[in-house]
């Protein structure tokens, strides 16, 4: 059992920034309504009551060695002290500690070598989970049950357990995959408007019209996004205009149509054996709304039959919490995977 009034932290880091939350597990947090962590999330562990929570705007930096470990630390540590000592919990340490990072499979050497130690000797951590941005996201949306979450941004990535093991589909980023994710949807909307200024079949005057208003002449548009940093970003702020041409647009409607496609595709290829278990959407592409998701909800009933699409119950710094939760408790979790979920401590 965890003692009454212990204490978890839950961190989300992605493209866009990073947030901090302190969750506080304890009998209030099994009957509290509003504030908890959501039933979704909930079920991956004990129930646990976000106390307080910071944003940053900026997102940790990556480098030759991967996720900057010691960037995370300068910020992370003082605003876990902050947010202790708001919720008077001034001098206790954390039971736990669920770090979920985009990039975590592949970049998170550096926070995987660092992290354990350095949470234990300045916050007294004694457990750690490091997890993959798509593992907290599963957890918050779909806590511990079989089945299979959508995440889908700027970029798109589709992860299925049947709580024995993973399963993970495309996150590949914007020049390899994230297929049918925000910046696939505006380069192919964007390229529906090149066509049209070519007078090449497949063209869409009326996007042709939205990027011109929005980045000028097309014939500019290579020395504009080449050597951007931030080029898939630039490129998934323009899905949002080919949702809102797609009703009298049979471009912009393919493209959507096929963008529910490549989504489908994802989540079939990483759903458990047998269609158990339900199917969950999480991340803001979502929220462009009808001209993606009636496609969408059409390719899973043919796909996966059997499967439910349901929202999410939370989201990934829910998750990260209710990880957290379980972690310190000792509770039955998500499956343990070297770059998905690693864990750390007695």
């Amino acid at each position: 059992m965890i003692p009454g009034g212990a204490w978890v932290l839950g961190v989300d880091s992605g493209g866009s920034g990073f947030r901090v939350a302190l969750g506080a597990v304890d009998d209030a947090a099994r009957t509290a309504g509003g504030g908890t962590a959501g039933s979704g999330a909930a079920a991956a562990g004990p129930p646990v009551r976000t106390a307080a929570a910071r944003s940053f705007d900026t997102p940790v930096p990556t480098g030759p060695g991967g996720i900057d470990a010691e960037w995370l630390l300068e910020r992370l540590v003082p605003v876990a002290r902050t947010l202790l000592a708001e919720a008077g919990a001034d001098g206790r340490r954390p039971a736990a500690v669920a770090v979920g990072a985009a990039g975590m499979a592949g970049l998170g050497d550096r926070l995987r070598a660092v992290l354990p130690g350095a949470l234990r000797d300045a916050l007294g951590v004694r457990r750690l989970a490091l997890a993959s941005d798509a593992v907290t996201a599963y957890a918050g949306a779909l806590g511990r049950a079989p089945g299979t979450v959508v995440a889908a941004g700027t970029g798109l990535v589709a992860l299925g357990t049947d709580l024995l093991r993973w399963r993970r589909a495309d996150g590949w980023g914007h020049l390899l995959g994230d297929c049918g994710g925000g910046a696939w949807i505006g380069r192919a909307g964007l390229e529906a408007a090149l066509r049209a200024h070519d007078g090449r079949r497949g063209g869409s005057p009326g996007l042709l019209a939205r990027a011109e208003a929005l980045f000028g002449p097309v014939a500019g548009l290579p020395g504009q996004l080449y050597p951007r940093p931030d080029r898939a970003a630039v490129l998934a702020s323009f899905a949002p205009e080919v949702a809102r041409r797609a009703a009298d647009d049979p471009v912009a409607a393919d493209v959507l149509a096929r963008a529910a496609r490549h989504i489908a595709e994802a989540a079939a290829a990483v759903h458990p054996a047998g269609g158990v278990g339900d199917v969950a959407l999480t991340g803001g592409l979502f929220r462009i709304g009808d001209p993606l998701l009636v496609p969408l909800r059409d390719e899973l009933a043919r796909r996966l039959p059997g499967a439910r699409p349901v929202s999410a119950a939370g989201d990934p710094l829910s998750g990260a919490l209710a990880i957290a939760a379980a972690l310190a408790a000792d509770a039955p979790a998500l499956p343990r995977e070297p770059g998905l979920l690693d864990t750390y401590g007695d």
